[in-house]
């Protein structure tokens, strides 16, 4: 029984001493990658910044050829990256009236100057939200020691909404042009001095080639297998090809699709992404398609510091395919007025208004617009837009009368209606639905007042779908059964009592 109890003693005692021996070595080992940590830039700011995922301004050098010491390309990487820094760390501060990271990008002199900015806001109650959207730095010194850099900052484009409390007094969006002063302490690149030389209001170049719409017939179209993620891993050229052919021998000539913001990767735009977005277009310019492209599916924030990239995302994506054949406009967002209730009607304007601006940047040959949800909303944003869309799923009786009172007010320029559509759901969730041949009835309808007021058109949409994300109607089953039912072609492949209907009210 001793002997026992010594051994139970002695495995006690070797635990405790290998738990020790472990608390030690660990210990140990912090010491040790502490020491060698260095200047690790995440582990000395006050706070982390990810310019990546933050804040991503388009930015080009002027050719170099500065006066002083000549720069490598990794010092003038180091410069660029801080300099970003420092805006976003301004934006930052400006809009929390907080001085968080602010010592961190600017020398001790150039932050008193933010420091009683941030102090006479905060008592005033003002808060500033800021971004710019574009730099075009000139190196114009570069001391022989390496620790200062001189920066003519040239048609910097900047956004502001200035609060007083909750209330929004001004807006304000210029193009100007900094002069800069850096310095190079411990190792970072901060801000000595940014004075603004030069400032003006901005206003983009308007598009350059007028839009003409002659007889516009189209579809909304995902393939019936992947509704909403047309691009995901089960994207098949040879369906789309079928389904493209389908679409033009019905008497269409167009058709409308969706670029998903975060599937496409947001601001880090995916290449295969982009390569399955060109071989969509590629198939329809097969069948003679135009093609609509509706641009930020499913994104929703609007926020001004995160313009930076949803115009980096913008730029890849118009910039890729903005001279193919097949394509017929941008469309900017789809339904964004459905977003004025929760992000405030003024905010997704003014990300709309910029947008516009953006995009036309890019592409100064394909008009633009915007898939607004209902007609009262299309009154909005029409001096900036190319054509004009809206949605319809109102009643029939008085959509010749509300299209001609738009049309009244906006005679220079196109009135296309980009949705409209009937669901042929009469299930176990509403039993009183419509049947296809209340749905075939609505499309004859409907084809019949487009033919008498020459109205074009897009419907929604080719089939039925058996899967509809919440994101789209949300969970409900009645919702979700409904939007599965507005195609032309039901689930199984068979053309419904409405596709005689797709493109035309005769029988």
């Amino acid at each position: 029984m001793n002997s026992y109890n010594k051994n139970i003693l002695r495995g006690v005692i070797l635990l405790i001493y290998l738990f020790l021996t472990a608390l030690v070595i660990y210990g140990i080992a912090a010491i040790f990658t502490y020491l060698n940590t260095g200047a690790d830039r995440s582990t000395m700011l006050h706070t982390e910044i990810k310019q990546v995922e933050q804040y991503l301004p388009e930015f080009n050098w002027e050719p170099i050829n500065n006066e002083g010491r000549s720069i490598d390309e990794q010092t003038l990487k180091t410069i660029e990256n801080d300099y970003l820094d420092a805006w976003y760390v301004k934006h930052l501060s400006f809009k929390s009236n907080t001085k968080t990271g602010i010592k961190d990008y600017y020398t001790k002199s150039a932050r008193l100057n933010l420091f009683n900015i941030i102090d006479l806001n905060s008592k005033s109650l003002v808060s500033i939200e800021g971004t710019t959207l574009s730099h075009n730095p000139n190196l114009e010194f570069f001391s022989e020691d390496g620790q200062m850099v001189v920066l003519t900052d040239n048609n910097v484009v900047e956004y502001k909404r200035i609060f007083k409390g909750e209330q929004l007094i001004s807006e304000i969006n210029e193009i100007s042009t900094y002069k800069i002063t850096m310095l190079l302490e411990d190792g970072f690149w901060r801000i000595r001095h940014l004075v603004k030389t030069k400032s003006d209001f901005y206003n983009p170049k308007a598009l350059s080639n007028a839009f003409k719409i002659s007889d516009l017939k189209g579809t909304n179209y995902y393939p019936k297998g992947t509704p909403w993620n047309m691009f995901g891993d089960s994207f098949d050229p040879t369906i789309i090809a079928k389904d493209f052919k389908l679409i033009k021998s019905s008497g269409l000539n167009s058709i409308r699709i969706f670029v998903p913001y975060e599937d496409f990767g947001k601001s880090n735009v995916k290449f295969e992404k982009l390569e399955k977005l060109t071989t969509v277009l590629d198939l329809a310019t097969e069948q003679k398609l135009k093609v609509l492209i509706t641009l930020f599916d499913f994104y929703g924030d609007y926020s001004v510091l995160d313009w930076s990239l949803t115009q980096r995302h913008a730029t890849v994506i118009v910039s890729h395919i903005k001279d193919h054949e097949a394509l017929l406009g941008w469309d900017i967002k789809n339904e964004p007025n459905l977003d004025f209730e929760n992000r405030g009607k003024a905010l997704v304007l003014v990300w709309l208004d910029k947008m516009i601006d953006h995009v036309k940047s890019i592409d100064v040959n394909h008009p633009i617009t915007i898939g607004w949800s209902n007609i009262e909303s299309a009154k909005l944003l029409t001096d900036k837009l190319d054509f004009i869309t809206f949605h319809y799923y109102d009643n029939l009786d008085n959509l010749s009368q509300q299209y001609n009172a738009l049309k009244s007010k906006i005679k220079a320029k196109p009135i296309i209606i980009t949705e409209y559509g009937l669901s042929s759901y009469n299930g176990f969730w509403n039993p009183l639905g419509n049947t296809e041949e209340d749905q075939a009835k609505y499309h004859k309808n409907i084809q019949t007042i487009f033919n008498e007021n020459d109205i074009q058109f897009m419907s929604w949409t080719l089939y039925d779908f058996t899967e509809i994300p919440k994101e789209v109607v949300g969970g409900l089953p009645w919702r979700q059964n409904a939007q599965k039912h507005f195609g032309f072609i039901d689930k199984n492949g068979t053309k419904k009592a409405s596709f005689k209907y797709i493109s035309s009210s005769k029988e």
